[in-house]
Order: C-alpha cells, then structure tokens, then sequence
C-alpha cells in the first residue's frame, strides 16, 4: 500500500482552510448589524447588505469544504486501516 502521509498533509492543510474561515466568519459576523435597517442613512443599509453576503459566501464554501473534509477524513481513516489490517496480517509471514 502507498504511503499515506502526502495525503494527510493535504487533509491537514484543508482543515487549516476550514478553521480559517470559520475565525473569518466569526470576525466578520462581529461587524454585524442585527437591527434590520429599511430607512434611514444609506452607508448604513449598503454596509448592512455588504456584510450579508461577506457571510453567505463564507457560509457557503464552510459547509461545502467541512462535508469535503468529513468524506476524505473518513476515505483516509478507512485506508488506514486498510493498511494496518493488511500489515497485521503479513506480520506472521516473513
């Protein structure tokens, strides 16, 4: 079986992107106005819509790139033991 380390660096690495944006999300989450502005100055309302979609789009690659690192979290998991099932058994041969 191959060596797994480049893969579980990879993974490493997408995990340091996922806790990234989670940190970016809760930053920019705190510049949020939770009273909804209709009327009154503009800056304020364009400010408001601006940091909506700063969040839906954080949201938005959070959750696709957290199921990606579930699935290739497990996919590395289940290789691993693979692998370790696969040198237990061989360990009585040699």
């Amino acid at each position: 079986m191959a060596n797994l380390t480049p893969y579980a660096i990879a993974w490493g690495c997408l995990a340091l992107v996922v806790i990234f944006l989670a940190f970016w999300r809760r930053r920019v989450a705190a510049q949020e106005d939770d009273t909804l502005h209709v009327t009154g100055p503009d800056d304020v309302i364009v400010q408001q819509m601006t940091v909506a979609r700063k969040l839906e789009l954080i949201d938005k690659w959070g959750k696709a790139l957290t199921i990606v690192l579930a699935i290739t979290g497990l996919i590395l998991a289940v290789m691993y033991g693979m692998y370790l099932w696969e040198a237990s058994s061989r360990a009585g041969l040699a």
